[in-house]
């Protein structure tokens, strides 16, 4: 697989999760780990606590609004006959998300300019074609997409959406996820697999069996990014994800979530809350309510 070393040309980064993913949740629910939230952590903790527990606002880019439009047509698409979903349609269904995007946050279309809108669904057709050229979703229907998974083991609750799942005629299962950005190179694969890793567990433990396939899709440059995972290593992934589970618990119930400076940080929109760049870190909320540490 080729790609670019540049993590600003990879995959937008995840949107925000519904409140069921973050610290404080639904009412009445308790902390989870998700694999965007999970990779927060690892990157920087004050980002994860940002994000999951203060929960500040983010604006997101037109790069990863257009990932949100394109998701929800791919989506779509595996609801329709097989007969239909033709490129033709995919664009149409585009064209329908952008829609309903606008009419939840009028905000997005004003933001963007009527000269903009046309620029920005043609950008999102564009990736549409690229898909198009890496599989024929007329061929095969998928066993689910978007797919909730919650996973209660022990002390620690997971929680994620997988784009979509495949299960051949013979029984075995493939994980599919889109991105629409450029492929990683080499030194970030590890990272771009770390979300999949964590539905490939997710699979293993409802429907207790090994994905024989993890696939990221990349639509801005039509790579792909396959990986074959076995029982031991879900295994050992399981007990790295236990480890972050715990340090994440340990600063919710402390409340010292230390910055992590990195190359990572010129994408960060907290920078005025951060020490590292002279902010100020605001007072800590405390834990979710019903968090026991």
């Amino acid at each position: 697989m080729t790609g670019t070393d540049d993590p600003s040309t990879s995959a937008a980064p995840a949107p925000e999760p519904p409140p069921s993913e973050g610290a404080r949740g639904i009412v009445g629910r308790p902390l989870a780990l998700s694999p965007s939230r999970a990779a927060d952590f690892k990157q920087c903790p004050l980002l994860y606590r940002f994000r999951a527990i203060d929960r500040f606002p983010e604006t997101p880019t037109a790069a990863q609004t257009r990932g949100t439009v394109v998701h929800a047509a791919l989506e779509n698409l595996f609801d329709m006959p097989a007969e239909l979903r033709t490129q033709d349609s995919a664009e149409l269904l585009v064209e329908g998300a952008w829609a309903a995007l606008c009419e939840e946050d009028p905000q997005l279309a004003r933001v963007i300019g009527e000269g903009g809108q046309a620029a920005f669904i043609a950008g999102a057709h564009k990736l549409i074609a690229t898909y198009y050229t890496m599989e024929n979703p007329t061929a095969f229907d998928a066993d689910a997409v978007e797919e909730h998974v919650e996973i209660e083991a022990d002390d620690m609750l997971m929680r994620g959406f997988i784009d979509r799942i495949d299960v051949a005629p013979t029984g075995e299962i493939r994980v599919v996820d889109y991105k629409t950005g450029r492929s990683p190179g080499e030194a970030y694969e590890a990272k771009a697999l770390f979300q999949m890793k964590f539905y490939a567990l997710a699979i293993l433990r409802t429907r207790g069996v090994v994905p024989a396939r993890l696939q990221l899709m990349y639509l801005s440059d039509g790579q792909q990014l396959i990986y074959h995972p076995d029982h031991d290593e879900l295994l050992r992934f399981e007990r790295t994800l236990r480890a972050i589970w715990q340090a994440i618990r340990t600063a919710v119930a402390s409340g010292d979530f230390r910055p992590r400076k990195s190359r990572m940080c010129r994408f960060c929109e907290h920078q005025s809350r951060c020490p590292e760049f002279g902010g100020e870190i605001p007072p800590y909320p405390g834990p979710p309510p019903g968090f026991v540490s």
